[in-house]
């Protein structure tokens, strides 16, 4: 799993995912991506999760880029605790994605086996996202 090696603090506010992305927007690395079109919070299981349903669908074949990660401590409270008592401890690491921000890049593979593996990653994320491909 995914996680920062240290963090300068513990807890972080919930905070709010306003506009689109103005950083991670366009392509760099490979031909083909995946591109988030809503707004939400991606947590690390889930990139994992959707990085080995990628690199099983292209059977080790080309190179993987992940533009995510996810260093947003989110903190939870147990289960039945009564209200009060302060903020609940660290329980998972996510990342706050935008429209508009590429996601995964893929490269060194065709077309069809980069859409149907990208689209078979994109099952394991809470967001809609759309397949893109780099016109150069």
């Amino acid at each position: 799993m995914l996680q920062p090696t240290r963090t300068k603090f513990r807890k972080a506010h919930k905070g709010r995912i306003h506009g689109n992305a103005s950083r991670c927007n366009i392509m760099n690395y490979g031909s083909f991506g995946l591109k988030a079109l809503q707004p939400d919070r991606v947590i690390s299981k889930q990139i994992e999760a959707a990085r080995v349903a990628l690199t099983r669908h292209m059977k080790r074949q080309g190179r993987v880029w992940t533009r995510v990660f996810p260093n947003i401590p989110v903190s939870k409270k147990p289960t039945e605790v009564r209200m009060g008592k302060g903020k609940g401890s660290p329980e998972f690491w996510a990342c706050r994605v935008k429209p508009g921000r590429i996601l995964f890049e893929v490269d060194g593979v065709s077309e069809q086996i980069a859409k149907e593996a990208l689209y078979k990653a994109s099952a394991k994320l809470p967001i809609k996202t759309k397949f893109i491909r780099r016109f150069s």
